[in-house]
Order: structure tokens, then sequence, then C-alpha cells
């Protein structure tokens, strides 16, 4: 049984509260930064190793190191870095497999690169093919060092395997979406590739000459798939041309597991000089790493790791498709509030024709801003789709909100003449122009105001309210105006005998109330007087006395009333004296008032 020492103990302490702690001080380590879920399938982000990366204000660059399982990238890395095993990043041999997910180097590497400061991160990354992960898995190791660095250095012992070319699949996806579109609507500057095969020996043929072979097209005469897919790799990594490089270097010393305990002076000249040049070679790749157009500082780079872990992980195998959506994220966003905006000033509600014209134009300028904006060559399709979704459904929003809209107004303008046609049937003094000019005017405001979907509907609600209205004004009319004109004699009897005393008007009034209800109930049936042209000519009459567009007896019937018998007082009054015997009517005669003359 192993005891701890007080030493151990002390140690174990504080570990565990410097764990706990909320900062880091000291950076000068490697910390985790992607770590494995508990199965192994997916990948998590690790606060501890972002911390170090946050907190750096220059733009970023990545260098990361990909191969096999046991290639030792770790102890290239080191090298890299003149970093120790014992300082370093853990390296194999000397316990178990230390790098988890992806590993990064506490303390950037200041460059200047084109004049600005650059901090240069390492990356080390867990090696493919280890015992107990899914290819899933490893895929998605690679393809997150393929997006995230800026340098990718794929380090392979000794020579090129099928199954290491098949691994850049996702590499040339990126390569064919991305390469060659830098500048103010790149996405991504695809990273620089660097094929590192170590070997033995240097003699022979050149590791450029290994490369080339290797992804020299192979004969594929049975027409066999998983030849043809290699294939086409093979044949799109030339898309790649200047973004990749090919380098050797040699085994630094022939007992590898010695390799952390040794110094410069121990190892193989060959190797110190080659590892000098591969440094100088890594150095002139680096570059910022840019993102939509501009270089990231770290925040900006952890932003964008965990936006990429994401797509990453989004579906069961990392595509490249996921990656274009990400970027295309924003863009859609931005197209599709481009179409709201002009959708929305079309003003509802409208007309369906017109609403579809909007939605039409507002779908083409959102497309073509798209088009002139968005990422990816051949899996931008899936966002314009996603797009055309979006606004399909903004538009259903619209359609509703138009109908509703135009429900709303249409049911007003309805309630309004609803209202001004129940006024007309009650008038005071019954008026067919005024109930007519009243008709015309709802029918015409509701004809040019009703606009929207809910027209036809409402136009056939305001045919059969309308209809009913005159079919029932028509029918009380005539009755209205009889009874109107009876009145209207018994009050001139009244007027002309005990008022002003005119025998004429009193006559004429007595003739016109006998005719009423005597002549033409005799002669006339009730149906025939409403037909009858003399009976036309009585309401031709009245209505132009009670209802014209320069007067509205209806209205001012009660005014005139006031001022009319104002007027007879004052005759009464005032008026006969001084008339005296220059009234030339035939006046009622007073035969008291006789007397007292003689």
């Amino acid at each position: 049984m192993r005891i701890f020492s007080p030493v151990a103990a002390v140690s174990f302490f504080l570990c565990f509260f410097a764990s706990g702690s909320l900062s880091i001080e000291n950076f000068r380590q490697a910390f985790p930064i992607i770590e494995p879920d508990p199965g192994h399938t997916k990948l998590r982000l690790s606060r501890e190793g972002l911390e170090a990366i946050e907190r750096i204000t220059n733009p970023i660059a990545a260098v990361a190191v990909i191969g096999p399982y046991r290639s030792g990238k770790s102890f290239l890395l080191n090298q890299l870095l003149s970093l120790s095993c014992y300082e370093g990043f853990g390296v194999g041999h000397m316990r178990d497999t230390k790098t988890k997910g992806i590993w990064v180097w506490g303390t950037p590497v200041e460059q200047d690169i084109d004049g600005v400061k650059t901090s240069v991160f390492y990356l080390d990354t867990e090696g493919f093919e280890s015992v107990g992960k899914s290819n899933v898995y490893d895929d998605r190791i690679f393809a997150l060092a393929t997006v995230m660095s800026s340098v990718l250095v794929y380090n392979l012992p000794e020579t090129i395997r099928e199954a290491d070319i098949s691994r850049l699949s996702f590499a040339v996806e990126l390569a064919e979406e991305f390469y060659g579109r830098f500048g103010q609507d790149v996405a991504f500057e695809p990273a620089k590739l660097l094929w590192l095969i170590q070997r033995d020996f240097l003699q022979g043929k050149s590791v450029q000459q290994m490369v080339d072979e290797a992804l020299q097209r192979v004969p594929n005469d049975s027409g066999d798939k998983n030849i043809d897919q290699v294939n086409q790799i093979r044949e799109s990594l030339a898309i790649m041309g200047d973004n990749s490089t090919a380098f050797s270097l040699p085994q630094p010393h022939l007992q590898r597991t010695k390799l952390c305990d040794m110094k410069d002076g121990e190892l193989d000249p060959m190797y110190v000089k080659k590892r000098e040049q591969l440094k100088a070679v890594v150095s002139s790749l680096i570059r910022p790493k840019i993102v939509q157009g501009k270089s990231l500082n770290g925040k900006e780079f952890v932003s964008f790791l965990e936006q990429i872990l994401e797509a990453l992980n989004k579906g069961e195998i990392p595509s490249t498709g996921s990656l274009v959506e990400v970027f295309n994220k924003g863009i859609l966003e931005r197209c599709l509030n481009l179409y709201s905006v002009r959708m929305g000033n079309l003003g509802l509600p409208t007309s369906e024709e017109f609403l579809q014209q909007g939605h039409e134009g507002s779908k083409e300028a959102a497309m073509v801003a798209f088009d002139e904006q968005h990422f990816g060559h051949h899996h931008a399709k899936r966002s314009a789709d996603k797009l055309v979704e979006a606004i399909e459904k903004v538009y259903k929003n619209y359609v509703m909100a138009n109908e509703y809209q135009s429900s709303k107004l249409c049911e007003a303008l309805y309630t309004r003449c609803e209202e001004k046609m129940d006024q007309l049937q009650v008038l005071r003094l019954p008026s067919m122009a005024k109930f007519n000019a009243g008709f015309l005017q709802c029918n015409q405001s509701f004809e040019r105001e009703c606009v929207g979907p809910s027209k036809s509907n409402y136009e056939k609600r305001m045919t059969k309210m309308l209809g009913k209205s005159k079919s029932l004004f028509i029918k009380e009319y005539n009755h209205r105006l009889f009874n109107w004109l009876v009145a209207f004699s018994l009050v001139m009897v009244v007027v002309g005998r005990f008022i002003i005393k005119f025998i004429l008007i009193e006559i004429g009034a007595w003739i016109l109330f006998i005719f009423l209800e005597t002549y033409t109930r005799m002669f006339w049936s009730s149906e025939s007087l409403y037909y009858n042209p003399i009976w036309h000519a009585i309401v031709g009459t009245w209505e132009a006395v009670v209802y014209s567009p320069i007067l509205d007896l209806d209205r001012w019937a009660i005014p005139l009333v006031v001022i009319v018998t104002v007027l007879v007082l004052y005759w009464r009054c005032y008026g006969r004296r001084k008339l005296g015997s220059r009234w030339i009517l035939p006046l009622y005669s007073n035969q008291k008032e006789q007397h007292r003359s003689e």
C-alpha cells in the first residue's frame, strides 16, 4: 500500500484549493480547453484553459499538431516551444496518455506578423485511433483543430497512409467552401496545412515527392466506392495549392524513451538543425486567425470556439455544412430583418395582390443580400433554404395580420354605415334625397377605405344591410310623408285662421286637408297613390323644400320654426298697425273694431 508523504499531502491540499480559486495565477503550463464527454463521442469546453486565452487582447493565432496516437505530437510541441517534457506538454511514454481532447500551452508566444503583434498559442490534440474511442470522436477532434488553427501540423511517422488521406476529407470540404474568399465576406481563412513526416532516414525521395505520390489518383477499374472517395479527396486537395507545405524531420535519437532526459547536445545534430528549420517554417506560416474579415482577440476567439463546437456536436457526424450554417446565422438574421423592414413599410391592411407583390419584392431583396454576403460555396444552399423557410413563416404572420387589420377596419366602416342608416330611418322630416345622399356616401366611403382580404365578405354584408335599410325607408317614406302633409294642412289652417288671419292660407290648407283625407281615399288606393303623377309632384315639392345641397330642413327645422314664430308675433303685434289699409290681401274683418271706429 502506498502512503502519502507530508510533502505530498501539503501539495495535494494546495492543488485542491488552487483548483477552486476563481482565477489562474501561473499560466506557464498546459491547460485543457476541449475535453470529451463521458461517452467519449462528443466534445465540451473546459473553462480552465479558456481563461488563459480570454485574457489576451492581441490578435490570436493558433498552431495545432494532429496525428495518430503516440506519434510524438506532445514532444514535437515541446521542441517547438523550447520546453522540456517536465515543464511542457505531457509526453505519452512517460505516463498514460496525457492529452485528452485539446490542450493549450497557457503562455502564448509573442510574434510580430506584418507589423502586428500577435499572440501565438500552441495546441496539442488527442491522437487518432487510440483504444476506446469512436471514429466520430476522432473526426470531431480533427475538424475542430482544422477550424480553430492558423497552422495545422499533420504529424505522421515514417510515411503517408490511405487513412491519413481519408481523414483530410474535412479539411478538403473546408477548403472547397471557404478557400480563396479572403476579404470582407470571408468566414474564416483555412489553416495552412503542414505535412510533417518523421522518419529514421532522409535519403531517397523527398518528403514533397512522398506527398505528391500519395496524392496521385489510384486506378479503380473495379469501381470501388471507397477508392473513389479517397481519389476525390486527392483531387480536391489540389485546390489548396499554396495552402500546404511538406517538411521532413529525422528521428532525434534511437532511444526514444529517453528523449525527455536528453539535452540538445545529446540529440542527433541533423535533427537539431532540421528542428530549427521547422520552427522557422512554422513561424513563416503563422497568420492571425481571421474570422468574418477581422482578427480575433482572446474573448472573441473563445466565442468563436463555442460556436464551432456547438456546430460540430450538432449532428451525428461533424460536417462542414454545420459550420457554414454557423457563419451564415448572423447573415440570415440580417436578411430576414431586411425582409421584415420592407414588409413593414407596406402598411396594413392592404389588398392581397399588393401584399403578395410586396412579399415577392422583399423576398428577392433578401435573397440578393444573402447571395452577396453568404459563406460557403456548396453548403450555402441549406442556409438559403432556411432563409426562404423563415421568410415564408414571417409572410404567413403578415398574411394573418393583414386579415385581422382588414377585418377590423371593414368592421368599423360597416358599423359606421349601419349607424348612419339607422339615423336616416328616423329623420324628423323624411327625405328620400337625404337618404340617398347618405346611402351613396356610405357606399363610396366603404368601397374606398375598406381594403384587404376581408373586403369581399364585408361587401356582401354591406350590400345586404344597405338594401334592407333602403327597402325599409321606402316602405315608411310615403306613409310618413302623407301624415306630415295632413299635419301640415291642419297647422296651416290654424295659422291662417288664428295667427295671421289670412283667409287664402286657411282655404288652401282646408283644400289640401280635404284632398288628402277624402279624395285620395275615395279615388286612389294606397298603392296607386304612390305612382300618381300628382303625388309625384307633391313629393318633388316636398323634397325641394325639405332637403337641398344648400339647406337641410331636417337639421334646421327647429331654428327656422323659432324664427318664423318670432316674425309672426312681431308682425301680429306691430306690423298691422304700420301697414293699416295698405294690406291688399283679404283679411278677416273684426266687427267690434269697426263699431269702435264709427
